[in-house]
């Protein structure tokens, strides 16, 4: 009895022990306690972070661009999801003081070469976008929708520039945001007298600022006034980046008081998203499930029961060997497959695959994996993939005896690499490539040697722990014996012939989840947040019933035509699910992306192909661990001499 007790404490430790690494840099967030409360004249100290592009999917970092510096550049302590994101957070010479509005301030004076040109334009060209972060709330540029005049919208981060015409001009020329026109929005707690900030915007101006003399640090702009409160707009005198140009970078900061508390300053970032189109999501899968639903209660309940029952009153072996269906494979239904050690490894990746994104979805819907902690949700997937391979290794290990399996430790080892090992090669493959660009998003040797490290130091030991556990216990016994010679086939039906039936069963499963795949790649691809894990829990539940049903359904059609070969199209038919999710990321990729760099293509393409890969192991497993259930149940259900 104490076991028990045991067992769970050690569970909750070992999951508040992920949750804490994860949030290395910032600690659970409790409504109404903020990390910083700021009186009036405490400094305000402005992070920058990469530069960022939907068009190339390369991150640099802000100081790849000859941007103003500060004396001494501290780059930020960054957990293992930042770091994998691309995120390079460095302080910056923007610093304000609380609730005291400036203009015109100057933050430094640069004269462009040849090179730093070029540098700027490439970005400008490629529509560059600068990040930055205070008191951890990313920057935005509000923007009112045309269709409703009372709705904003945010877009992380400013344009480094634009590219186009003014005043008659016949060329296109670039021009350069230097002039930030900050927003800080903050809540004044009336109890405490504390100000607490709760939003961080900025409008990004083009101005070619002039002054009398030589330039030095007290020099006065004739186009910023801070005494009449006036700026030379960027319509009216853009600057432009040419070789020789002079670039002088100035800021406003206005502070707004807000009504919004700190608690919810958030939502304006996570409640951008229209809650109908996913609720649209949810019935039409629903619908799809009922579907389903409803044809494997008629098997079950109907035809299955009647079967059952016919079979068990045949009373003399000429009334058996008339009838047909099911039961007549009863003797080759649980024969081992072809490949079956590979099984074993898929399906013992699969379950690992199906813990990690449970605990994870389990962990995001209670709140505990919160935006403000950037990088948190990747680095609790890659630790509990870590820890769930106790798991893969005893399934692998458990399946692996049921087939009369001996050696343990290479179904093991197996299942420790097979999947691992091809997501790591591609992994290595495509960072080269980011690297070869020099892109902050490249993962720095430390870190891919961090990943090794947890591969090889915790999930590898853990999968031989599990394999060593599982082929321990007693091998599964089947519910009927198996003849030694092998049935001949009958030959099937086109609609049952493997590679239609397999076909036809992704279709169900990816249609459960395309309306919701559509904001997952958007927030991957597009760069928004994405926050609405109730609705993902409930998709996630909604994909498993529906692989485990029409997997299920599909089963039984096939043993009713004979063939007994349903431990590969088992997989297969739930899995195939990810032809047709890399088939719609090809599509998501001309319709909605602009991307145009052949390696941008390449990153997009190889890193799809990974999550379809993902996608096929975990699919398939829920509707191999369904069927295998299915047949079981049936076959021992049934009288058989």
């Amino acid at each position: 009895m104490a076991r028990e007790p045991l067992a769970r404490d050690l569970c909750i430790s070992v999951c508040i022990c992920i949750l804490l690494i994860a949030h290395q840099s910032t600690c659970f967030y409790l409504p109404g306690v903020a990390p910083e409360d700021f009186w009036k004249g405490d400094p305000l100290r402005v992070k920058v972070n990469k530069l960022s592009s939907t068009k190339t999917q390369l991150p640099y970092s802000y100081y790849s661009l000859p941007y103003c510096r500060p004396k001494q550049i501290v780059d930020s302590a960054e957990n293992l999801g930042e770091v994998l994101r691309g995120d390079r957070i460095e302080n910056s010479p923007y610093v304000f003081k609380m609730r005291e509005p400036q203009l015109c301030n100057v933050v430094c004076r640069l004269v462009l070469d040849e090179q730093t040109s070029r540098e700027f334009k490439e970005k400008i060209d490629d529509e560059y976008r600068v990040n930055m972060i205070l008191d951890n709330l990313p920057l935005v540029v509000p923007i009112r929708r045309l269709d409703q005049e009372s709705s904003l919208v945010y877009l992380h981060g400013f344009l480094v520039g634009l590219k186009g015409q003014y005043s008659g001009m016949k060329e296109e020329k670039y021009f350069i945001h230097n002039h930030l026109a900050f927003v800080v929005k903050y809540h004044k707690d009336p109890e405490l007298q504390l100000s607490r900030i709760v939003g961080f915007e900025v409008q990004p101006f083009s101005v070619k600022h002039g002054y009398e003399g030589e330039w030095n640090e007290n020099s006065r702009l004739s186009t910023c006034d801070p005494h009449a409160r006036k700026l030379v707009t960027s319509s009216e005198s853009p600057q432009e980046v040419e070789d020789k140009k002079e670039i002088i970078f100035t800021y406003d900061v206005e502070f707004e008081a807000s009504d919004v508390k700190w608690a919810y300053r958030w939502d304006t970032y996570l409640l951008m998203a229209d809650d109908q189109i996913h609720w649209f999501s949810i019935v039409n899968s629903m619908m799809i499930v009922l579907f389903l639903s409803g044809m494997v209660a008629m098997i079950m309940l109907r035809t299955l029961y009647r079967d059952i029952s016919k079979y068990n009153q045949l009373e003399t072996q000429e009334e058996a060997q008339e009838e047909t269906g099911w039961k007549l494979v009863h003797g080759d239904v649980f024969r081992p497959p072809s490949n079956s050690d590979l099984l074993c490894m898929y399906v013992g990746t699969g379950v690992q695959f199906f813990g990690m994104i449970l605990v994870t979805m389990i962990f995001a819907a209670l709140g505990f994996l919160s935006p403000s902690n950037r990088g948190g949700l990747m680095t609790v997937m890659l630790l509990l993939w870590v820890f769930m391979g106790l798991f893969s290794g005893y399934t692998s290990a458990r399946l692996y005896k049921m087939f009369k399996g001996t050696e343990w430790k290479k179904i093991s080892l197996g299942t420790a690499f097979t999947f691992p090992a091809t997501a790591f090669a591609v992994f290595f493959v495509l960072n080269a490539l980011i690297w070869g660009q020099r892109s902050s998003g490249a993962v720095p040797f430390q870190t891919m040697f961090a990943i090794l490290l947890l591969w090889f130091g915790i999930s590898f030991p853990l999968v031989f722990v599990g394999g060593f556990l599982g082929f321990k216990k007693p091998a599964i016994e089947d519910p009927v014996k198996t003849n030694k010679i092998a049935r001949q086939i009958p030959e099937q039906a086109w609609y049952m012939n493997p590679v239609s039936s397999i076909l036809i069963g992704g279709i169900l499963p990816f249609g459960a989840v395309f309306i919701e795949l559509f904001f997952i790649l958007t927030s991957i691809w597009l760069h928004q947040f994405y926050y609405i894990f109730g609705f993902l829990f409930i998709v996630f539940v909604i994909l498993i019933i529906t692989c485990a049903e029409i997997t299920v359904v599909l089963c039984y059609f096939q043993l009713c035509s004979e063939d007994y070969n349903w431990w590969w199209r088992s997989y297969l038919t739930s899995g195939s699910s990810a032809l047709y999710l890399f088939l719609y990321a090809v599509f998501y990729f001309f319709t909605k992306l602009e991307i145009t760099k052949p390696i941008s293509g390449i990153l997009y393409f190889g890193y799809m192909l990974l999550l379809s890969y993902a996608f096929f192991v975990l699919t398939g497993t829920i509707g191999f661990c369904a069927c295998f259930w299915f047949t079981r149940l049936i076959y021992s259900s049934v009288k058989i001499d």
